[in-house]
């Protein structure tokens, strides 16, 4: 329903602004049309001086004008009619009355007033007060500060989610749970002299769930859920961002107790800066959020939560107690949570009895909740374009390969010198990783172009992983230089085909270097980040020696990449050519050719 109302509310403000074009439109269009038909009259315009003069002369017919006019049609003898404005009707008029009592020959025709003809003049003349009313509401519906507009993106009623559809965090759930006794009963805790948490920081990897818990701990309190983006409270004008903040908060505190979610707080919250424009606007709206959110009273039960993945970018004061009392992590989940995920997510879809879902959680390391219901989606599409009755397994395996490498492209014609070159590539990085004790099984090697690649080496991701050694580090980049050594190996040359390898290993070796501090030579001393002046403390010449400790590392890398392929030549030739003949090795064939 909330959803609803947001989109008829951006329906009606779409349809708002195209209504004042095609006002602004017409109304030009009547003054052009008006301008141009006095241009062409131009050339039929009588001087007043000339008029005086011929009517003198008695040159003049007849005269029309109108009650309250100062245009008027003069009729010359033997001529055309030509029209003229006189500054003052009434001497004009007392001035040719006096020469038709002279004896001057011409008719004078006095019309009375046309209401239906000036409506065009009198809208021409209040057009600019037109167009900046029309502009003023239609910033006032923009910035949501009408009576009737939206003053922020509210969803107020009470969420159906509760913390059963919240699945694989629940260390986290556990930790909210007081959250929601404090929403349900605060005079069990106010009892005992403790005070509500005025505000929870939830941060994490983007699809972790973070606004999905949000709205299950007011789902779970049965309390109404005030949701906004930070985006939305910044604005051009100034001082607009800051008046948001307190309509927010005023409206929070008539619907007390409630929840009130920002999420993306780091587009508000970032560190405040001396500097002017757009950034001193950023820093009116967070210093009235601080002030917002010391203003709650021990009366007023609202809870502040708030979403980022940048927490390193917020200002200190919002983290300090009183503010964001507690700040709490939303992990990717484990294989346990990777495994309740999938089965909340596969519970509407026809599964085939076939899947193991288990199977799945243990291949998917790493992945996130909403990473995961979109294979579980994909899968369904998948499924549904091959006319299957049912998700199969095949369905799931090639949904993640198109979520994690892409589409596969079959129409792309490949020569044959670049499949061969690929074929060897795919197959350095294969053989290579099978000898090193540290990296995972390989899945599938392939050279059906998928994504951006030419071809793809997909490994096994079977566990969780908190810590990488520098062991595993060192064999990662042998693995990753393991299709550049083997274009060199055996076709004695090298291809652009390695770009993001190469890409990968340098970042890799330069956190080992500057991050991790794995570098024998320079220590265990944190480079990252640093200023420039702050790194002269480590002497004058300390961005060579990282430089040449990366080097090293990618030299060490890919020497061994080129020892193993050495060494295992036959093995690299068979998979190379069976890629060649097949384009495609699953575990099982790759497992064989080694056995």
């Amino acid at each position: 329903m909330d959803k609803k109302n947001k989109n008829k509310n951006k329906k009606s403000l779409l349809m708002s602004v195209i209504v004042l074009i095609v006002f602004i439109i017409i109304i030009a269009g009547i003054a052009i049309y008006y301008v141009s038909k006095d241009e062409e009259k131009d050339n039929k315009v009588l001087a007043y001086t000339d008029l005086i003069k011929e009517i003198s002369y008695g040159n003049i017919e007849k005269i029309e004008m109108t009650v309250g006019s100062t245009n008027v049609k003069v009729k010359i003898k033997g001529g055309e009619e030509k029209r003229a404005v006189v500054p003052n009707t009434e001497a004009f008029i007392e001035l040719v009355q006096q020469k038709i009592s002279e004896g001057n020959d011409f008719e004078l025709i006095q019309k009375p007033k046309n209401i239906i003809t000036q409506i065009p003049a009198a809208i021409l003349s209040i057009f600019p007060t037109l167009i900046m009313l029309a502009l003023f509401i239609m910033i006032f519906k923009m910035q949501g500060l009408g009576e009737k507009g939206q003053v922020y993106e509210e969803t107020e009623r009470k969420t159906r989610i509760r913390f059963k559809d919240v699945a694989g965090l629940d260390e986290e759930k556990g930790e909210l749970i007081e959250i929601v006794d404090f929403l349900k009963r605060p005079e069990k805790f106010t009892r005992m002299g403790a005070k509500i948490p005025k505000g929870v920081l939830l941060y994490g990897k983007p699809g972790t769930g973070k606004t999905l818990i949000a709205k299950a701990i007011a789902g779970e309190a049965n309390v109404p859920f005030i949701s906004m983006s930070g985006s939305e409270f910044i604005e051009m004008f100034a001082g607009l961002g800051a008046s948001r903040v307190r309509k927010l908060f005023d409206k929070a505190r008539k619907l007390s107790p409630c929840i009130v979610f920002i999420d993306e707080i780091d587009a508000i919250g970032s560190r405040r800066t001396s500097n002017s424009g757009a950034e001193t606007e950023n820093n009116q709206t967070l210093n009235q959020l601080l002030v917002e959110m010391d203003g709650f009273s021990s009366e007023e039960t609202i809870i502040v939560l708030a979403a980022t993945n940048r927490p390193e970018m917020l200002d200190k004061a919002l983290l300090r107690p009183g503010r964001f009392d507690r700040q709490i992590t939303i992990p990717t989940p484990d294989l346990k949570g990777r495994l309740e995920i999938l089965r909340i997510h596969s519970a509407e879809k026809r599964l085939s009895d076939s899947v193991n879902l288990e199977s799945i959680a243990e291949d998917t390391a790493g992945f996130t909740g909403a990473e995961l219901a979109n294979i579980l989606n994909e899968a369904a599409i998948i499924a549904t374009i091959n006319k299957h009755e049912e998700i199969e397994n095949a369905d799931i395996e090639e949904a993640v390969k198109k979520v994690t490498v892409g589409l596969e492209k079959h129409s792309r014609v490949y020569s044959d010198k670049d499949k061969k070159l690929t074929a060897y590539h795919e197959a350095g990085h294969a053989v290579v990783s099978w000898y090193l004790p540290t990296q995972t099984d390989v899945k599938e090697v392939s050279i059906i172009p998928r994504g951006v690649a030419g071809g793809y080496t997909m490994y096994k991701s079977d566990e969780d992983k908190y810590y990488i050694s520098k062991t595993e580090m060192k064999e990662k980049l042998i693995a990753l230089l393991g299709g550049r050594a083997a274009e060199k190996l055996v076709l004695d040359d090298i291809s652009t085909g390695a770009s993001n390898d190469i890409e990968v290993a340098t970042k890799i070796a330069r956190e080992m270097v500057t991050k991790y501090g794995m570098s024998e030579n320079l220590g265990p001393i944190d480079f990252q980040g640093k200023e420039q002046g702050d790194m002269l403390a480590f002497g004058e010449n300390i961005g060579d020696k990282i430089g040449n400790e990366v080097k090293a590392l990618i030299d060490e890398a890919y020497s061994s990449a080129q020892k193993l392929l050495i060494d295992h030549r036959d093995k690299l030739d068979v998979i190379a050519q069976t890629l060649l003949t097949k384009e495609k090795i699953n575990e099982q064939e790759f497992q064989k050719i080694f056995e």
